[in-house]
């Protein structure tokens, strides 16, 4: 009912998800990232816990591939998560437990993993992974977004997508890019891309207003006086 990627960008230093599924509200349960440390996806039966726990282990000096696989030795319920992580450095992980939904399958690349579960179709995160590469000069946000219409594009999961979302961390605390669609009868790829046109123009002035407000641009609102 989820296809994702996580991915790192070494140009930038970010980290970052996109996801989109059938359920609501997917990127509030599955997607995390943190700053200087990496970005991971608990999904499938999800357990939300599991995407922190990931983090926390790479922040305390494991790699992707140790923290994911520490997490499937001692997670008692593991059998039903999908997972993925990847840190700033080296490689990227994932793991599907033997009751993962439908059709599952996953792939990783230099700086990125993607995987999916109730797939019409086993090469999506493959084309994922591709799309993703294609262009490394762009920002993350876009490359994630990029690879998530690639995701869709070669079938998605059986079923239509009603949510997604897009996760990004800088070098501040906080995510600089946090934009979802929970809910759409449409199509929550376009639209999500439709948010990240918006915001991407805005996205450094609502940083140096968190940062220097004395100095940070005005809002270009009905009543911004400043």
């Amino acid at each position: 009912m989820t296809f994702s990627i996580a991915a790192r960008c070494h140009r930038s230093g970010q980290v970052g998800v996109a996801v989109a599924s059938s359920s609501p509200a997917v990127a509030s349960r599955c997607a995390h990232v943190r700053a200087g440390v990496g970005a991971a996806c608990t999904q499938n039966v999800t357990d939300p816990r599991l995407g922190p726990w990931l983090l926390d282990l790479i922040a305390a000096g494991s790699s992707a591939t140790d923290a994911v696989r520490h997490t499937a030795d001692t997670e008692t319920l593991v059998a039903w998560r999908q997972l993925t992580a990847v840190g700033t450095e080296g490689s990227p992980a994932v793991f599907s437990g033997e009751h993962t939904l439908g059709t599952h399958a996953h792939a990783v690349g230099p700086d990125c993993v993607a995987a999916g579960n109730m797939l019409l179709h086993g090469d999506v995160p493959s084309a994922m992974a591709a799309a993703f590469a294609v262009q490394p000069e762009l920002p993350l946000a876009q490359r994630l977004l990029d690879a998530l219409a690639a995701g869709l594009e070669a079938g998605g999961e059986e079923g239509p997508v009603h949510s997604a979302g897009l996760l990004v961390a800088d070098s501040v605390p906080w995510p600089v890019v946090d934009l979802r669609v929970d809910w759409t009868e449409g199509d929550p790829v376009a639209e999500l891309g439709a948010l990240w046109a918006l915001w991407e123009p805005q996205q450094d002035a609502y940083v140096q207003r968190a940062l220097a407000p004395e100095s940070a641009p005005g809002y270009g609102v009905l009543g911004d006086r400043r």
